[in-house]
């Protein structure tokens, strides 16, 4: 929360964080928002055809709340990252989110936590139906380019698991788990909060247009206490950071999860917003380094014993991940040119009247 005093007016603001709402990842598109979905005290549901319009209503939303002092999760579009698919309001436990694509996503409480606004009859039928052809043309090369890109994903994410196995069995395996042990005694102590911990899962980056993107900044900016965890591919940040967040799960401290934009059954991020403390992998493709003197550096580097021939293979399978990395970005590139033009042939049907009214009654709803 940010507190501005102007003249005799002290004004409250909320603030923003700022998450990718899916990942494009080696295992398919990736998302959280089933869990946001199951746990929010309200879910408000916006039906649309492909469209950039929904992005604006999603920010004139998260605006109302910011100004209101309330804080705000927003989730970002990968394909154009400057969009917003939803948002979280978190004092007030409620997620709004556009739930036709790029994932559709159904309600399942209708008359209960779940509220659903059609904005399909605020496109006029007849513009779009005489730009059918031109429309199909552009989603065909749009699900041609988005199979060679996951494609690449996949091959690429099964190149990287060899380039973790030549790192696991060089890895001392003891020195890391002492020190796993060692964190939990400095991180925790004897602390033991006597209620259930609150778990959050988020999504911390994904492929983009423009290569690999994350969020790691906002995500962790706030916190007094930030980790950065520095280690080679398979030498165990996620297996720590999630020993880590079962352990203060079992404290009853809060964790949030940041999940892997290349795997999403890695951890990124363990994030414990009742201490202020973070951990981070802070390695390709997301490196970081310290930018305050309360960072610090987890080394897991030198617990990886040196070998001539395993850095020789490193090198060979690198090179062939990097490559198709580069692939699957050049399609997403592709990819992210024929959405955006269908998004703008859908956008030029926009009946604006109607369009204005939808937005309204999501006002009036969500009016605190």
């Amino acid at each position: 929360m940010q507190v501005v005093n102007w003249e005799r007016m002290v004004i409250i603001y909320g603030t923003i964080t700022e998450y990718m709402g899916t990942a494009y990842t080696g295992l398919g598109v990736a998302h959280k928002y089933d869990t946001l979905i199951a746990t929010a005290n309200k879910t408000i549901f916006l039906k649309a055809p492909p469209t950039n319009a929904i992005s604006k209503v999603l920010n004139d939303a998260a605006a109302h709340f910011i100004k209101r002092g309330y804080d705000v999760d927003r989730f970002n579009n990968p394909v154009q990252p400057d969009n917003t698919d939803a948002i979280y309001v978190k004092d007030l436990s409620l997620f709004i989110l556009q739930a036709s694509h790029p994932v559709s996503i159904e309600p399942t409480e209708i008359g209960g936590r779940h509220h659903v606004i059609s904005f399909y009859d605020a496109y006029d039928e007849g513009k779009l139906q005489s730009r059918t052809t031109e429309m199909a043309q552009i989603a065909d090369e749009s699900s041609r380019v988005f199979t060679k890109m996951m494609q690449a994903m996949s091959e690429a994410k099964g190149i990287h698991d060899d380039w973790e196995q030549v790192n696991i069995v060089r890895m001392m395996w003891h020195e890391h788990e002492q020190l796993i042990e060692s964190l939990k005694n400095e991180l925790f102590g004897t602390m033991k909060l006597h209620k259930k911990s609150t778990v959050s899962h988020r999504i911390a980056g994904s492929l983009s247009p423009g290569g690999a993107r994350d969020f790691i900044p906002s995500i962790t900016s706030w916190t007094k206490r930030r980790i950065l965890m520095k280690g080679l591919s398979g030498t165990g940040k996620s297996t720590m950071l999630k020993n880590l967040g079962k352990e203060a799960e079992r404290r009853g401290i809060d964790v949030l999860y940041g999940w892997c934009g290349l795997d999403p059954t890695s951890v990124d991020i363990l994030l414990l917003p009742e201490l202020s403390v973070c951990l981070f992998d802070a390695t390709q493709p997301h490196e970081y380094d310290p930018e305050s003197p309360l960072d610090e550096v987890l080394d897991l580097v030198s617990m990886c014993t040196e070998d001539a021939e395993a850095e020789e293979k490193i090198r060979e399978i690198s090179g062939r991940y990097k490559e198709r990395i580069m692939d699957a970005t050049g399609y997403m590139h592709a990819y992210a040119h024929s959405e955006n033009r269908l998004r703008e042939v859908v956008d030029q049907a926009i009946i604006r009247k109607t369009f204005e009214e939808k937005a309204r009654q999501l006002s009036k709803w969500i009016d605190v």
